[in-house]
C-alpha cells in the first residue's frame, strides 16, 4: 500500500458516510442475505446512438453487433437518453449521479486542469455506496477518465491510487482520456509518416513500403519467444499487422533472427490501440505498472479490456462466491485515433481495409472540448475513417460476446447466437459517454454537430438494460434518461433505499427500476439537461486559432500541443510574434488590424434543456469589446423517429430563433420557449458555492482545516493541487487556510 494511500486512510473522512479512504476492500466484505444482482456495466467509446442496427439507425450498412442485439432484445432499450457532450462530465456522472455544475468536471480532463475539475474522493461514489450498503466487490477495467495522469503530476494529487481512492476495489486500465496516438514509424522501422495504421502493410497495399515477409520480434519476456519467422505466405498473410497483434513489431523483408536489430526497434513508444501503459491497483492495497514494452501491455487493447474484466469476474466468483460484484468496463473502442482491429473479431475475417483512414485528420481533442469545423464538409473524404470506425465496433461487439459467453451471462447456442441467461444473476447494462467523433457519423445524424457539442448527435446516446427484474423484454422505453440516472439504476438494482442517501449530495439522478419492472410506467422525468463548461486551470492558457473551425480556444497548454491539433500557435514563440498574445480577444484585435476576419470565440458555458418536443440551448461566449460574458439561445423541435424524413433534430437550419423573435412563436411553440427558459435559469441557479468546504459536505468546520492540513504538507508530497486550493492557484498552501478560517462554522445546507 502507497504512502499516500496509508495516509488517506490514517486521516481522510468522506464527507456523507464517516468512513475512512480505503477502510473497506472486497477482502473485507461481509456477505449480505438475498444477495443482489451482480452488476456489468460496460461503456463503449464514443458511439451515439446513430451507431447502432437495434436502436433503429446504423446508416445504409449497419454495424453486425449481435451480442449486443442479443441484450437488447433479452432487456429493454432506453430510446431517449442523453449523456454530457464529452467524456468525463458522462463518466462522472454515471457515478456520483450530479451534473457537472455541481461536481466540477464540466469537460474532458486534461493536463492543465487542476483537482478542482476532477471527481473528488470526498464523493460517495457508486462503488463506495454499493459497498457500504450492500456488500458488493467492484472493479474498474480500461478507461473511465475521471482523474488527472502522470502527464502533469502537480495536477493529480491522488497518483496511480486515484481509482482506488475513489471506491473500486480493483483497477485495470489507464488514467488519461484516449489511446495514444498511432506510432508511425511502426517500432522504428521506418521514418515518421511512414505507416499510418501502425504496422508495415502488405505489398499488395503499397509497394513502396510494403512486404509480404519479415521477421517479427516479439518484447523481452514474451512467453512464445523472441521472436517469429513470418516468412510463409499461406501460414502468415499479413506478417505486419498479424506481428503488432501479437505485440511484436515485424522487421520487413527480413529471413532471420539478429539480436542487433531486435535492440533497435522501438518497444517504448505506444502505438494506438494496440499497446498501453497500464496502471493496477491490486484488492490488497498494492499496484502494479505494466509499461509499454512489456508483453501484458501489449495486443489490441479491446481484447486486453476483455480478458481482464474475464479474470476478475472468474477469480471474485470463486474467491467470495457469496458477495455480489460490479464490474466497470470502459472500452477504449470507438475513440480515436481509429485503427483497424484485428480481422479475427470481425463478423467477416476476411474484410479488408485501406490504410487511409487510420490516425486522426480531424484532432480528436478539438471534439473532445466541443470544436467543430463551421462550414460544410465532404463526408466523402472520411469514408474509409468510418469504415473502420464500423470494424472497431464490430470488434467490440465480438468481445462483448465472448465476455458475457466465457463467464456464463450469456449461453451460446448451436446456430453462433447468443441468448441472455438469466439464472446468472447479472444485470447488463451498456451505453455511451457521448455522441459520435464527427467523421464517423452516419446519416442522417449531423456530423457537423456531433461529439464534444450539446446538439442531438453529441448527446444522444444508446443505453440497454437486462437483468433478471425485466418484465417483457426486447422493448423500447421512449422516456427521457440522464447519464446521472444510471446512479440511482446501480443502486435500485442493488436494493438501496433513494431515503437512506443523504440530502446533501444534492443528487440529480431519477430512478429508473420501475422502466425494467413495469412496461407501462409513465415518463418520471419532464426535461432532460446536458452541459459543458469550462473546467478550472491554475494559469489560462496561450490562444490556439484551429482555421478548420475558425475558432480561437485558450485550452491547450503547449505550443505542441495547438500544433498537433492542427492549430496555430499565439502564445509565446508563435511564428507570428515571438512575445505571443494574452487572448483570443488580442488574436482578433492582431487579425482584423491585418484585414483578415475575426475568429469565433470558443463558448464559455453551454447548456441545453429539453421536453419531450422541444429543446433550448445556452451558449455563453466572451465578448471582446465590453470583456463580458455574452448569452444566446437557440430552440428547437426534437424527436426521436427511427424514419429519415420524419427525425427532427437540432441542425443549425431548423432554429426557431433564427429568424423569429421569441414573442412572434406560435402559442405553442412560445410556452415552451418560456418554459424551458425558466426552467434551466432555475436549474443553473441551484448550484452552491461553499467558500472554505473542500470535502463537499456543504459545510466549513475542523474537519476542513484537518484536511488542508494533509493536502498542504509538502513533506508528504502536498502543497499542489487538491481540493483545499480555493483559489485556484494550484497550490494548496496559506491563503486557502484563511479562506476556510473565514468562513469557518457556515453551514451551506440551509
Amino acid at each position: 500500500m502507497s504512502t499516500r494511500h496509508t495516509l488517506l486512510a490514517g486521516l481522510c473522512l468522506l464527507a456523507f458516510t464517516g468512513c475512512k479512504f480505503g477502510s473497506s476492500s472486497s477482502s473485507d466484505t461481509t456477505p449480505v442475505p438475498n444477495t443482489p444482482p451482480n452488476i456489468l456495466f460496460i461503456v463503449i467509446d464514443d458511439a451515439g446512438v446513430d451507431q447502432f442496427a437495434s436502436f433503429g439507425y446504423g446508416g445504409a450498412q449497419p454495424a453486425q453487433t449481435a451480442s449486443i442485439d442479443a441484450i437488447a432484445q433479452a432487456g429493454v432499450r432506453f430510446r431517449n437518453t442523453w449523456s454530457m457532450p464529452t467524456c468525463s462530465p458522462t463518466r462522472s456522472t454515471f457515478f456520483d449521479g450530479r451534473y457537472p455544475f455541481r461536481s466540477g468536471v464540466r469537460n474532458a480532463i486534461v493536463s492543465n486542469d487542476l483537482a478542482n475539475s476532477q471527481v473528488s474522493p470526498y464523493t460517495l461514489t457508486t462503488p463506495r455506496l454499493l459497498r457500504e450498503q450492500a456488500g458488493y466487490v467492484s472493479a474498474l477495467i480500461g478507461k473511465m477518465h475521471l482523474t488527472g495522469s502522470d502527464l502533469n503530476p502537480d495536477n493529480h494529487p491522488l497518483g496511480d491510487d486515484a481509482m482506488r481512492e475513489l471506491g473500486w476495489d480493483y483497477f485495470a486500465g489507464y488514467l488519461d482520456g484516449a489511446p495514444y496516438p498511432i506510432d508511425t514509424t511502426a517500432g522504428g522501422v521506418g521514418p515518421e509518416g511512414t505507416y499510418q495504421c501502425g504496422f508495415v502493410p502488405n505489398t499488395t497495399a503499397d509497394a513502396a513500403i510494403g512486404a509480404d515477409y519479415g521477421v517479427c520480434y516479439l518484447p523481452d519476456g514474451h512467453t512464445g519467444g523472441s521472436h517469429l519467422l513470418m516468412t510463409d505466405p499461406d501460414s502468415y498473410p499479413t506478417p505486419g499487422r498479424t506481428c503488432l497483434e501479437l505485440g511484436g513489431i515485424l522487421d520487413p523483408r527480413s529471413s532471420a533472427y539478429n539480436p542487433a536489430r531486435h535492440a533497435e526497434l522501438n518497444f517504448n513508444v505506444q502505438n494506438g490501440h494496440y499497446t498501453g501503459d497500464w496502471k493496477i491497483n491490486h484488492a490488497d492495497g498494492s499496484n502494479q505498472h505494466l509499461t509499454v514494452d512489456q508483453p501484458g501491455a501489449r495486443g489490441y487493447r479491446t481484447t486486453l479490456e476483455t480478458d481482464m474484466a474475464i479474470d476478475w469476474i472468474e477469480q471474485t466468483s470463486e474467491q467470495q462466491p457469496n458477495a455480489p460484484w460490479m464490474l466497470s468496463l470502459g472500452y477504449s473502442t470507438l475513440h480515436a485515433p481509429l485503427q483497424p482491429p484485428p480481422a479475427s473479431l470481425l463478423p467477416n475475417p476476411d474484410a479488408t481495409l485501406s490504410l487511409i483512414g487510420c490516425g486522426t485528420p480531424v484532432a480528436e481533442s478539438l471534439t473532445d472540448l466541443g470544436i467543430l469545423p463551421v462550414e460544410p464538409i465532404d463526408l466523402a473524404d472520411f469514408a474509409q475513417q468510418r469504415a473502420v470506425a464500423q470494424h472497431m465496433l464490430e470488434a467490440v461487439d465480438h468481445e462483448i460476446g465472448r465476455l458475457l459467453v466465457t463467464t456464463g451471462i450469456a449461453l451460446q447456442q448451436d446456430d453462433g447466437s447468443l441468448t441472455y441467461n438469466p439464472d446468472s444473476n447479472t444485470v447488463v447494462v451498456i451505453t455511451s459517454d457521448n455522441g459520435t467523433y464527427m467523421p464517423t457519423v452516419k446519416l442522417p445524424f449531423d456530423p457537423l454537430r456531433a461529439k464534444g457539442s450539446l446538439y442531438q448527435t453529441g448527446v444522444w446516446v444508446p443505453l440497454i438494460v437486462a437483468g433478471p427484474m425485466v418484465n417483457q423484454s426486447d422493448r423500447d422505453v421512449p422516456h427521457m434518461i440522464n447519464s446521472t440516472d444510471l446512479y440511482s439504476l446501480f443502486h435500485e438494482i442493488a436494493g438501496i433505499d433513494a431515503s437512506s442517501l443523504p440530502n446533501a449530495l444534492q443528487l440529480d439522478a431519477q430512478p429508473v427500476m420501475s422502466y425494467l419492472t413495469e412496461p407501462e410506467q409513465s415518463a418520471i422525468r419532464t426535461s432532460n439537461f446536458t452541459e459543458q463548461g469550462t473546467n478550472i486551470s491554475a494559469t489560462t492558457p496561450a490562444p490556439c486559432v484551429i482555421p478548420a473551425a475558425n475558432t480561437c480556444v485558450q485550452i491547450f497548454p503547449q505550443q505542441g500541443v495547438c500544433e498537433d491539433q492542427s492549430g496555430v500557435w499565439y502564445g509565446p514563440g508563435s511564428d507570428i510574434d515571438p512575445n505571443g498574445f494574452s487572448s483570443c480577444c488580442a488574436v482578433n484585435a492582431y487579425l482584423e488590424s491585418q484585414g483578415q476576419p475575426a475568429t469565433v470565440l470558443f463558448p464559455q458555458h453551454q447548456s441545453a434543456l429539453r421536453n419531450e418536443d422541444f429543446k433550448l440551448v445556452r451558449i455563453s461566449r466572451l465578448d471582446c469589446a465590453t470583456d463580458t460574458l455574452m448569452s444566446t439561445e437557440e430552440f428547437y423541435e426534437v424527436n426521436e423517429s427511427t424514419n429519415p424524413a420524419q427525425l427532427k433534430l437540432d441542425r443549425q437550419d431548423q432554429d426557431l430563433l433564427a429568424n423569429t423573435p421569441p414573442d412572434q412563436l406560435t402559442n405553442e411553440q412560445q410556452a415552451n420557449f418560456t418554459a424551458l427558459r425558466d426552467e434551466l435559469t432555475t436549474l443553473l441557479a441551484s448550484g452552491i458555492d461553499c467558500p472554505g468546504d473542500g470535502n463537499g459536505d456543504l459545510q466549513v468546520n475542523q474537519t476542513d482545516l484537518d484536511q488542508w492540513t494533509y493536502w498542504s504538507d509538502p513533506a508528504q508530497g502536498g502543497g499542489y493541487s487538491s481540493w483545499y486550493d480555493f483559489n485556484h492557484d494550484g497550490l494548496t498552501d496559506e491563503d486557502d487556510r484563511i479562506i476556510i478560517e473565514a468562513n469557518m462554522g457556515n453551514n451551506c445546507r440551509i
